[in-house]
């Protein structure tokens, strides 16, 4: 593909962002599908959770040349969102590149590959998420072939830049933003509720009970 390089987007909604903040993301999972990266996908190095406008990223597998401007250029809670064309043995992601993250504001970074330098990133503290670790790094061969906030694919995720980002120790949640916004409300609500349910639990209730499935089972057999 041709060097595509666009504008950041939109910026996103800071009061969207601060009540998507507040949910347990692992919540969300009730109500959506889609949007869910990989389990191979981890959290690597920060202990923080990551709320965000995804700026994205596509570079050659061995080519971070896009990569280096990106980072030049995002905003405070930007999360840079790299698709690394399928390469996964060269590392884009290292101290250089997430201190320049972190040093412009950035909310995190996230790569569909490899990150390198892992003791400094931890050390570092901004949230990084890789597949796992490598020595082998990208260079700058200047590589007519890549993007800047496009359509990117990470983890199975077809990511939008102006995508909201939402991550924790489980896993990430990339969603535009309107899709988010029609299941927030149900979702805290949910998370309000869920202390009263768990004490039911410690007083001898059973879950399924509960939550329907044991009526719904025993309706099922039924028919």
């Amino acid at each position: 593909m041709p060097l595509i390089m666009r504008d950041l987007p939109g910026r996103i909604d800071p009061s969207l962002l601060e009540r998507a903040g507040a949910v347990d993301f692992a919540t969300l999972g009730h109500y959506l599908e889609d949007g869910f990266t990989g389990p191979e996908l981890r959290r690597l190095a920060g202990d923080r959770r990551v709320v965000g406008r995804a700026v994205t990223v596509r570079i050659t597998p061995t080519d971070s040349t896009m990569l280096h401007h990106a980072a030049g250029i995002v905003e405070p809670g930007d999360v840079v969102v790299v698709d690394c064309g399928g390469g996964l043995r060269h590392a884009p992601l290292g101290e250089v590149v997430v201190n320049a993250l972190a040093a412009r504001g950035a909310a995190g970074a996230v790569v569909d590959g490899t990150c390198t330098d892992i003791d400094a990133l931890r050390a570092l503290g901004l949230p990084v998420y890789a597949r796992g670790t490598s020595l082998l790094t990208t260079k700058l061969h200047g590589i007519p072939d890549g993007g800047l906030n496009i359509p990117v694919s990470c983890a199975g995720v077809t990511v939008r830049p102006g995508d909201v980002v939402l991550g924790d120790a489980n896993g990430l949640l990339i969603t535009p933003a309107d899709r988010l916004v029609a299941v927030l409300d149900e979702a805290l609500a949910d998370d309000k509720e869920e202390p009263a349910l768990v004490a039911e639990l410690w007083q001898g209730r059973p879950l399924g009970e509960l939550t329907g499935a044991t009526t719904t089972l025993h309706d099922l057999m039924k028919g």
